[in-house]
């Protein structure tokens, strides 16, 4: 419950700390329970509308191409102030967009939509997303540079907000998927499209119900404009430890060829693994990834990102390996069997991609000078969501490369140990993240 206000009719601080937590709890479970209604269009896609492999997960990854727009999101949320408010009218305008798009594929899906069709509106709904989730990442940043002006306390209040809206997308995760994978094989898809539109009509009514000056954001010029943020974003990017940072984090997506279509429907169409059983692995890799987070804020915000990041990087590539004996059914033969292996180990994986995010965007948010946080994040946020679309494309390359169709897997260990092998890679050069890093403080 919200603190009362004082006698000259402000806010404690305590009650608007809280404010923002609840404001933020609410847009990043929302985000992470998006897994839900995607869970139903892989499944509507492969047995209602029967694409191939390759075309899920090219559809998959072309739906992403309006996160790669997030810098102009963000220099847009910093620089055009709607109704004096530039961060809180941006989340109202993402769930908007969100939730008009899933409700119109719920109402189409009913009649033979096309593929055309439903990829306009899943790119409407990914439009939305990224809106909703620069201006939430802004307002992350903001306040963990206003909640403390000291280097070590500001990295731990930051690392302690990160960690906080990274559980609470896990969270929402957890229940995305455990419901998904309940309700796939109860309901059609229509009926999942239609209850995440509904629950982002709700956070919409709700996010305009809060109005930004009760949040204690830092106050900037309204009048800055879209022409001398964009010169504040290069200045920013133009820094060695920013532009390095970045440039390493997304290449090391990047050069990783993704073979998760192609996993999709080993274990579908191959392996003939239930959807329930799907939505238990997922749930256990985003239950890995709640407890990351937990673990992170109480063990790991202390040290040092790159050794981290590294960690990271290495883990993934080893369970890539495992990924490869799992295919070749060397642990089938070891008696563990593949149901096993999917909910551990490929829920792990999957979640293990998204590990490095959060030590990284503690980096930044130190690292990011004040007055562009929402760019700064923003752009971090394109770069990987740019990354995450050449590697998709990359692994239907691969994929195609190894001769891996919808019946024909004898490629398919091939394919990942080369996976594996690029994961690798990145490591050779991650020096390009600085060690020892120093907080850029709002200075009045």
């Amino acid at each position: 419950m919200v603190s009362a206000e004082d006698g000259n009719g402000r806010r404690p601080a305590k009650g608007k700390a809280n404010l923002v937590r609840s404001l933020l709890g609410v847009g990043y479970w929302v985000q992470g329970f998006r897994c839900f209604p995607w869970m139903a269009v892989n499944f509507f896609l492969k047995d209602s509308v029967k694409v191939d492999p390759s075309t899920l997960q090219i559809l998959q990854n072309s739906a992403n191409l309006p996160m790669v727009a997030k810098p102009l999101y963000g220099v847009v949320s910093d620089a055009v102030y709607i109704s004096g408010q530039h961060r809180v009218p941006y989340i109202a305008i993402g769930a908007f967009l969100q939730a008009v798009s899933w409700l119109a594929i719920t109402i189409l899906s009913h009649s033979n939509i096309s593929m055309l069709t439903m990829s306009l509106y899943l790119l409407l709904s990914n439009l939305g997303a990224s809106i909703a989730e620069v201006a939430n990442d802004a307002i992350v940043a903001e306040t963990g540079k206003t909640q403390t002006s000291s280097k070590k306390s500001q990295s731990a209040s930051s690392g302690e907000l990160q960690s906080f809206v990274w559980m609470a997308s896990s969270v929402g995760g957890v229940l995305g998927n455990l419901l998904g994978g309940i309700a796939i094989d109860r309901f059609y898809p229509q009926s999942m499209f239609l209850f995440f539109g509904l629950l982002l009509a709700f956070q919409f009514f709700i996010t305009v119900s809060v109005p930004e000056r009760s949040l204690n954001l830092p106050k900037s010029p309204s009048n800055v404009g879209i022409k001398k943020q964009l010169s504040e974003l290069l200045v920013a990017l133009r820094k060695p430890e920013i532009a390095y940072s970045i440039t390493w984090f997304a290449a090391s997506y990047a050069i990783i060829p993704a073979l998760t279509g192609t996993m999709f429907f080993y274990q579908t169409q191959y392996l003939k693994i239930d959807a329930s059983l799907l939505g238990i692995s997922k749930v256990f890799g985003q239950a890995v990834m709640l407890l990351w987070g937990v673990i992170y804020n109480r063990r790991f915000k202390s040290v040092r990102p790159r050794k981290l990041i590294e960690a990271i990087q290495l883990t993934m590539a080893v369970f890539m390996i495992s990924d490869v004996l799992f295919v070749k059914g060397i642990y089938q033969q070891m008696g563990v069997p593949d149901s096993v292996y999917v909910v551990v180990f490929s829920g792990v994986l999957e979640v293990l991609f998204f590990f490095k995010i959060l030590p990284f965007s503690v980096l930044i948010a130190q690292l990011c000078p004040p007055g562009c946080e929402g760019s700064l994040i923003a752009f971090v946020m394109s770069a990987v969501a740019l990354a995450f679309i050449v590697s998709g494309y990359l692994g239907v390359a691969l994929a195609s490369y190894v001769g891996v169709t919808e019946n024909d897997f004898s490629g398919f260990p091939l394919g990942l140990l080369i996976q594996a092998v690029c994961t690798f890679l990145p490591l050779f050069w991650s020096s390009c993240i600085p060690d020892d890093v120093k907080s850029k403080t709002r200075t009045e």
